[in-house]
Order: structure tokens, then C-alpha cells, then sequence
């Protein structure tokens, strides 16, 4: 398996990323994405943190502008109508579904870890149920790739993405 592209962390965006979380920041194995300033966007996390326990939440967004417009997205109750474009959309669910296989081939790359085997996060493959998550996911793997995660930044209020987005 080859390990998905990501730079690793240095101790300013450790730092960093501990003060965006407002908590100590754990088992970030890279910085998956930045925004235009170059600040960590979206981490990459081991899918076994450091106390043992499993965390399938590979990818992490943790830029706080970011993670406002998530959370007006989802308080705005978008992912109800995300929820029912996968239900009337077969090629948008088909596309979902393998956003859900790479996220796991992303992390998997990185360690197996089989109490969380299959399992994704944002509710993929299958339904919306955190756009945060999806937000991440799409930042990290770039365009294209999580098609509900690409809906949710264009509709984010969130411009410090990557100019490559």
C-alpha cells in the first residue's frame, strides 16, 4: 500500500492545531491540507490514537473558519437535502460510495486497525451524517474525489481553502 500525500506535522503545527482544537491535539500523523496562509486545515490522524483506543476519523478538519461554516451548513439543515439527493441520485450515491472505499484505503495505508475495518466516517457510504468529516475529507483528497464533501465547501461560508480547490 502507498501512504497518502501528506506533510508531516512539525512541532509549530502541532502547536497550531492544538490551539485551533482548543485541546491538545492527538495522533495527527500530518497535515492533509492548509489554507491559503498555509495554516493546518485538515489533519491527518492515526487511526489508533496514542492510548490504544481506535479512531476512524482519518481525516480531521480542524481550521476554525472551517469548522464554522460546517456547523452553519449543518445547523441550516443541509444534510437533510444532501441525504435526499443520494436517495434520487444513482450516480451521486455510486460516487459517494467510493469516496468511502478511498478514505478507507487512506487510512488503512497507514495502519490496519480492524475494530474499525469498513468503516468510514461522515456517515459514508450510505448517508450524511457529518460535514465536518466530509469538509476534511474533500479538502485532504482534493476535487472530485467525496462529491457531498466538494457540495459543502461550494456552499460553505469558507474561502481560506487551497487555491488548488
Amino acid at each position: 500500500m502507498t501512504r497518502p500525500p501528506y506533510a508531516e506535522p512539525t512541532a509549530e503545527d502541532i502547536a497550531t492545531v492544538s490551539e485551533q482544537l482548543g485541546r491538545e491535539a492527538r495522533g495527527v500523523v500530518g497535515i492533509a491540507a492548509r489554507d491559503r496562509d498555509g495554516a493546518p486545515a485538515v489533519v491527518a490522524t492515526a487511526p489508533r490514537l496514542p492510548d490504544g483506543s481506535p479512531f476512524p476519523t482519518f481525516y480531521y478538519l480542524c481550521h476554525p473558519g472551517a469548522v464554522a461554516a460546517a456547523s452553519r451548513l449543518e445547523a441550516a439543515g443541509v444534510m437533510a437535502e444532501f441525504n435526499a439527493m443520494l436517495a434520487e441520485d444513482d450516480d451521486l450515491r455510486a460516487q459517494y460510495a467510493r469516496a468511502h472505499e478511498a478514505y478507507i484505503r487512506d487510512r488503512d495505508a497507514l495502519d490496519d486497525v480492524p475494530e474499525i475495518a469498513g468503516v468510514s466516517a461522515g456517515g459514508m457510504p450510505t448517508r450524511v451524517k457529518c460535514l465536518h468529516a466530509l469538509m476534511g475529507h474533500a479538502l485532504a483528497a482534493g476535487p472530485g474525489v467525496n462529491p457531498i464533501g466538494d457540495l459543502a465547501l461550494e456552499r460553505g461560508d469558507w474561502h481560506d481553502y487551497p487555491s488548488g480547490r
